[in-house]
């Protein structure tokens, strides 16, 4: 217990003083080694990384779990190094209480049929995002949380021991430097006495024996029997050199001027020797710190590579979305025509276009999937019906193409980005498809692949 509480006291001490050394710095009354611009830009490199990796992995835990409650009982059990519990998540609830009304209000009238076929919709769609939470945890999140954690603390512990290794070497220097000045000082005075408190630690102790000879005025000095022993010179005793009160001037005059000197070069040579060892551990300790700051960019490439995978991921999961959701409208517009009525036929008013193409702000993000199903007629007879067909009086509208598009077979017509085409519809045609015109050609054209025209 006593060994511990003089290392705490010592460690406080250190601590003491170099809470004050940093602050004289800060008010520009000490001196301050600074590093070159290159290792300073490294540091300020490595902070912005930190600082941009933090908010990125905060955001994206948002994106993959709104919930805050949520996030803390993930957070609670990675901590405790314990599995998080599977999670039902929205569109699984979703699905779950759709099919619980389907049950409840007629799963055999049109709206319990809409409900059950949606909730089925619902039901993969949560499977689909559980998938990419999980993708996107493991390939994104995972990798940012262990540099934080990681590679991270490593930089800010040597950052923090090369911060402590300057202020010694600025201390030493300081010394060093008060210990030349005060040795010129007395090799012009020629007869001052040493003052060490200048250059030695604040809480170097006097010496009891010492203090109580100086400090006492009362009785005649022990000189004459000084002198009777050392008929040499006047000269104390080696534990009169300690640090001296204010009562040292007593004692000024008693040394000879070459040990004065002496003194003093000693001094000089131990501040010296301490510059120099303090200024290698500097040295030795800016490498290793320089080392994994440069480390930096390799952590770069890896988060790169990272970005790719979340990246990928999540295309992975929009394009299973969309795929779903096509299908539903199949579904929904197959069963439900009225209430989906996705072509217009040129007797009639034109109905709303289809969903995918209400408006040009609406347009797919992704590359669409190419319907599939019969069109006007079977292939080997669709030339032929093409051909024998023409264009309704009214009901024809201008579509501006969103992708290239490749023709499967000579029934359909192969597309380029931006152009206008004419299209329209006929009875009893498929709703994902439309007769696009260009010029004297003539084809099936998928709608996922236009943007309809006002």
């Amino acid at each position: 217990m006593d060994f511990n509480m003089k290392k705490l006291a010592s460690d406080a001490g250190i601590f003491f003083t170099r809470a004050v050394q940093f602050t004289e710095e800060k008010f520009g009354q000490a001196e301050k080694t600074e590093l070159d611009a290159h290792f300073e830009n490294l540091l300020a490199r490595a902070d912005s990384t930190k600082n941009w990796t933090e908010r990125i992995l905060r955001q994206t835990e948002v994106l993959l779990q709104p919930n805050p409650s949520a996030r803390v009982e993930e957070f609670l059990y990675e901590k405790l190094d314990r599995k998080v519990p599977s999670r039902v998540t929205n569109g699984e609830l979703l699905a779950q209480y759709m099919a619980e009304a389907a049950s409840e209000l007629g799963p055999n009238t049109p709206y319990g049929k809409t409900l059950m076929k949606v909730s089925e919709a619902e039901k993969r769609l949560g499977a689909a995002e559980r998938d990419f939470i999980h993708t996107a945890s493991l390939s994104f999140l995972t990798p940012l949380r262990n540099f934080l954690e990681g590679d991270w603390k490593t930089i800010s512990k040597e950052r923090r021991l090369l911060q402590n290794r300057r202020l010694d070497l600025d201390a030493c220097k300081a010394r060093l430097k008060k210990a030349k000045a005060a040795e010129a000082k007395a090799t012009c005075e020629g007869d001052t006495v040493p003052d060490f408190q200048e250059t030695r630690p604040r809480n170097y102790i006097l010496s009891a024996s010492a203090s109580a000879t100086l400090d006492d005025t009362s009785r005649s000095p022990p000189w004459a029997e000084w002198k009777e022993k050392h008929p040499g010179g006047w000269r104390l005793p080696c534990f009169f050199l300690l640090p001296l009160t204010p009562s040292v001037t007593l004692a000024r005059g008693c040394l000879s001027l070459p040990e004065d000197r002496k003194l003093w070069n000693d001094e000089v040579d131990k501040a010296e020797q301490e510059l120099r060892a303090a200024q290698t551990e500097f040295d030795r300790q800016a490498e290793v710190t320089r080392l994994l700051l440069e480390g930096i960019s390799s952590a770069h490439v890896n988060h790169l590579r990272c970005l790719h995978e979340f990246v990928k991921s999540q295309t992975t999961y929009y394009a299973q979305c969309y795929r779903h959701m096509l299908d539903l409208q199949k579904q929904l517009g197959s069963s439900q025509g009225a209430i989906f009525p996705g072509t217009f036929v040129g007797t009639t008013e034109p109905a709303s276009p289809p969903l995918s193409s209400t408006s040009p702000t609406t347009t797919a993000a992704t590359m669409p999937v190419v319907p599939t199903g019969a069109g006007l007629a079977p292939p080997e007879e669709a030339a032929l019906c093409l051909e024998e067909v023409a264009p309704p009086a009214s009901g024809t509208r201008k579509a501006r193409v969103l992708y290239d598009y490749e023709a499967a077979d000579s029934s359909e017509l192969a597309l380029l980005a931006d152009e206008l085409i004419t299209v329209y519809s006929l009875p009893g045609m498929d709703p994902d498809w439309l007769i696009g015109e260009r010029g004297n050609k003539k084809g099936k054209v998928p709608v996922t692949y236009l943007e309809l025209l006002s």
